[in-house]
């Protein structure tokens, strides 16, 4: 029987070997698109406002250095990953001077109760779904620390509703994501990984059924290339 634990530490080891490659290779694998949504994600999120803002899970902090970009003076942007390694590689942007990064698990966030008005996420989500209970615990865990009002927004792969340009999307991704990401990473296991989990995830209504379960408010979503990816934002609710 695999249990959770040996998931986690399956997932924490395998980004323990792909920092100095990640971001190149995710350039690769989605053509560069993935950088546009980023910024994207990250546009969405600092248009909020709000004094602390979180990229959660933010592995090279690629996203986090987007939204070091557009903070105000005076706003605290922070970076919260499980990974050592990956925030080493992070911490060697520009931008990481107007960033804190924290090791944590994003399960048991070390932030008070509504002290946080933006938590930003991208292509993390999956790596946190080891199973629906667990994937809506997270999500509490980032309403319990957003603030009333508090914005979240989540950047990730999703399934196009067209059933062929589904289709063809999972054949890229079976033929194309797996065998290059292995090649251009070194990390079999890690591409392995990614090329089952990205057609498993769950479509975008779906995902906002999720998040409401989490107690989330208000969301919304926009796809991105036929529905490839999603950036859903959620609300927390005022009272």
């Amino acid at each position: 029987m695999i249990t959770i634990k040996s998931n986690t530490n399956f997932v924490k080891r395998i980004f323990s070997e792909v920092p100095e490659t990640y971001e190149i290779t995710n350039h690769v694998l989605t053509l560069g698109f993935d950088i546009l949504w980023r910024k994207r994600a990250a546009g969405i999120a600092a248009g909020h406002g709000g004094k602390s803002w979180v990229d959660m899970c933010t592995g090279t902090g690629e996203t986090a250095a987007y939204l070091s970009r557009s903070a105000p003076e005076g706003t605290k942007v922070m970076a919260v990953d499980f990974s050592p390694e990956m925030l080493i590689e992070a911490r060697k942007k520009p931008e990481a001077k107007q960033i804190e990064f924290i090791i944590s698990d994003i399960k048991e966030l070390p932030f008070p109760d509504a002290s946080i008005d933006v938590i930003s996420i991208s292509f993390a989500t999956r790596n946190i779904n080891l199973n629906k209970d667990i994937l809506i615990k997270s999500f509490k865990e980032f309403y319990r620390v957003l603030k009333p009002g508090g914005l979240f927004v989540n950047l990730e792969t999703s399934q196009p509703s067209f059933i062929l340009i589904r289709k063809l999307f999972h054949l890229y991704i079976k033929l194309f994501v797996k065998h290059v990401g292995s090649r251009i990473s070194g990390s079999k296991a890690g591409y392995s990984y990614l090329s089952k989990t990205i057609p498993k995830f769950y479509s975008a209504p779906e995902l906002v059924d999720i998040l409401k379960v989490a107690g989330f408010q208000e969301v919304t979503f926009q796809q991105m290339l036929f529905g490839v990816a999603a950036i859903h934002q959620a609300y927390k609710n005022n009272s």
